[in-house]
């Protein structure tokens, strides 16, 4: 951003019998400060710039096979995201209609204790929903929590039962999950590989996915079951157990 101070020091190309005015230091000052500042922000923007970067990604499918009783799984998967249950009181809450709040167990990443918290948006689709990532805050030892502010993730849960089956009394509910993590890695373990970070981060990532896709989708066919045998209440029916 320019910075352009009033400074009016007179014409050069014209005479004026007026007595020059003395440039003072407080005109010179504010440019001086501002040139300063900006100096330190370019040094910050380039050390940034320069801090070694890792990218985790990870996917996987689980799929269920349910049974359907009195309503069928497509009326329950069509329900608005405001009559949805959280599954799991202990692990999961209510912001609003359409968002959630999901506290992840707590996992070890080299030394460091990791426990993420994330903000989630429930989007209804014609034959099921995504659930994506709107921002993740991490807990856990001081040097994790330190890393909030410098690194990026995305994360897409998309959730369908198979529409070619909705006359048979078995369907198929299906979770395609895709995580990415780019973080900047912190000064403490600069001096592991970064190839070794990657892949033990990718590791942790998919260890994730494999202990929650299948609790998440057991619990919503758990759900499922007791929405078709007349139960409204839409409680959770998780305990927080992994």
């Amino acid at each position: 951003m320019a910075f352009n101070p009033a400074l009016r020091l007179g014409s050069v190309s014209s005479i004026s019998s007026r007595k020059p005015r003395a440039l003072c230091y407080e005109n010179v000052r504010p440019t001086v400060g501002l040139t300063a500042n900006s100096a330190r922000k370019a040094s910050f923007r380039a050390l940034a710039d320069s801090t070694p970067k890792a990218r985790l990604l990870a996917r996987r499918s689980e799929t269920v096979t349910v049974r359907q009783l009195g309503r069928p799984l497509s009326e329950y998967m069509s329900l608005p995201a405001s009559q949805y249950s959280v599954l799991d009181a202990e692990r999961i809450e209510r912001v609003d209609d359409s968002t959630f709040r999901c506290y992840v167990y707590r996992f070890k990443f080299f030394a460091f204790e990791v426990c993420p918290v994330l903000l989630v948006r429930v989007e209804e689709q014609p034959n099921g929903c995504i659930i994506r990532l709107l921002s993740c805050k991490l807990e856990g030892s001081p040097i994790v929590v330190a890393q909030n502010e410098k690194f990026d993730a995305s994360m897409v849960n998309r959730i369908s039962y198979s529409s070619e089956r909705q006359n048979s009394s078995v369907q198929l509910l299906t979770s395609d999950t895709v995580i990415e993590v780019t973080i900047d890695i912190p000064f403490a373990i600069q001096a592991i590989p970064v190839e070794v970070i990657k892949s033990t981060g990718t590791q942790v990532l998919q260890q994730i996915l494999r202990i929650m896709l299948p609790r998440f989708m057991a619990q919503l066919e758990k759900d499922y079951q007791a929405w078709a045998s007349g139960d409204i209440s839409r409680q959770p029916l998780g305990t927080g157990e992994i």
